[in-house]
């Protein structure tokens, strides 16, 4: 067991909270025409990233949440559309291992979502580390998918990142986000990004979102 997931597991790592408050083709569809799930392991993940995924889908208190590249990590009863044109912008490369490989898991009891996160080679930013726009954009998508998964349909309207220690191109981390307080349509999330034995803080964020009210375009989304 690792101790960085075992002890992010049981809580015990702080989150800042608010006062106030091998390279594989891309297949969208396989020989059953079943779009394919990103969030499952392939042949370029780290052993790292392979440990902490094995443990936490061994915790029943943790969910898989399904990711396809036409979609938005979609909610029990949402399917992915196959015929889009467009692509989710975090699964849009045709090869595997070499942007955003990621999964994440969502706590329903604690309104937490865990993304285990490996950056390829083509999210560099300084030389042999992850750019900064990258790490914002799985920051986002982890802690606004905890959002939706929480409380329905929500938009991000403001991001803060205190960016602590670079992340290694290649390495495994763990975001771990959670929603703080809910004010009206305001929903506030807090977030950690740490390295998988949990020795380093490379993030740590705080966000805004609010929630989409019934009549507005999904577009909006």
């Amino acid at each position: 067991m690792l101790h960085g997931i075992s002890r992010i597991i049981r809580g015990g790592a702080a989150v800042c909270r608010y006062t106030a408050t091998g390279v594989q083709s891309d297949r969208q569809f396989s020989v059953a025409h079943q779009p394919r799930d990103y969030s499952l392991p392939n042949a370029t993940w780290s052993p790292d990233t392979k440990r902490l995924y094995e443990e936490l889908s061994r915790d029943q208190s943790w969910r898989l949440l399904p990711s396809y590249n036409t979609s938005v990590h979609y909610r029990d009863g949402m399917r992915p559309e196959g015929d889009r044109k467009t692509r989710l912008f975090t699964r849009n490369l045709d090869q595997d291992g070499v942007g955003f490989e990621y999964c994440m898991f969502y706590n329903q009891a604690e309104k937490r979502t865990i993304c285990i996160f490996q950056p390829g080679p083509y999210l560099e930013g300084p030389r042999g580390y992850t750019h900064g726009g990258c790490i914002a954009t799985i920051i986002d998508a982890t802690v606004g998918t905890g959002t939706v998964y929480t409380y329905g349909p929500a938009m991000t309207a403001n991001l803060n990142i205190d960016y602590r220690n670079p992340i290694p191109l290649g390495s495994t981390v763990i975001i771990d986000s959670r929603v703080e307080k809910v004010d009206g349509r305001k929903i506030y999330s807090s977030c950690q990004v740490r390295s998988h034995d949990d020795a380093v803080l490379h993030n740590e964020a705080t966000g805004l979102f609010i929630r989409v009210t019934r009549g507005e375009p999904e577009a909006k989304l």
